[in-house]
């Protein structure tokens, strides 16, 4: 079996009863992690925050196999309360918010293949897993996903403001930027576990600007191409104040 296989439940299938399959990955499978873990964890230190490198550590992962989400849910749970929840692929913001509010992760069970190492059209289980879950080991952050989740579901019959807390979402937790005091760092995911776009974003050649809540609610974003744009937080504490100040907004 394709490891692609590994994310298509009956549609009818209910979240709760998806789950990883583990003795389904293959020798190739476990050997596109291996490739993709040590590429990432050669290129990160120096360019990647420090609560990001301190939670790969905390939360176990390891070049020498695909992390099993029974023994990665129980780490965060004793962490953060987080757990890993099996999702097909892509889901619908009102359940992605929910899932979040509930502090659960959702996280696809398929690995691109050798071919596939630069380009994906959709988030695969290095993007959900090794790029999300490190920083879920750290309470602040942890704690502002979880509030952004619950402020979210409280506007799911309100698409306009949707799109504010994806928009949020967007330029943080999936590619978001951080000064810390040795430099500017990585904490988003989508740079995390892009081997390319971590030195992108880094370097010349896009726009990078400070956070303001203003700057992200007003700038679109597209899912299929590097950013043209990046905020940095000069603090991670910009994050919940943020989510207080949309939160006010939409009051």
């Amino acid at each position: 079996m394709q490891s692609t296989d590994l994310s298509i439940p009956s549609p009818a299938r209910p979240l709760s009863l998806l789950t990883q399959d583990y003795d389904l990955y293959t020798a190739a499978d476990q050997h596109v992690w291996q490739l993709l873990f040590d590429r990432q964890m050669e290129l990160l230190p120096g360019r990647a925050a420090g609560a990001f490198l301190e939670g790969v550590r905390r939360v176990g992962f390891t070049r020498t196999a695909i992390p099993d989400f029974r023994e990665v849910s129980p780490r965060l749970r004793a962490l953060t309360g987080w757990e890993l929840v099996v999702v097909p692929g892509i889901v619908d913001d009102a359940i992605f918010f929910q899932l979040l509010a509930d502090r659960k992760f959702p996280a696809t069970t398929w690995l691109r293949t050798l071919e596939q190492l630069d380009y994906l059209e959709e988030p695969d289980m290095f993007h959900d897993v090794f790029g999300h879950v490190p920083l879920l080991t750290d309470p602040d952050f942890a704690a502002f996903l979880q509030a952004l989740g619950v402020a979210a579901g409280q506007h799911t019959g309100n698409p306009a403001a949707l799109e504010q807390f994806t928009r949020l979402y967007w330029f943080t937790a999936e590619f978001g930027l951080l000064r810390q005091p040795d430099g500017l760092r990585i904490y988003g995911a989508g740079l995390l576990s892009s081997h390319g776009e971590v030195r992108f974003s880094l370097s010349e050649e896009p726009t990078r600007l400070p956070f303001s809540l203003e700057g992200v609610l007003s700038t679109p974003f597209e899912k299929d191409k590097f950013q043209d744009l990046y905020f940095e937080l000069s603090d991670m504490q910009q994050l919940p104040v943020s989510l207080q100040q949309l939160q006010a907004r939409l009051a």
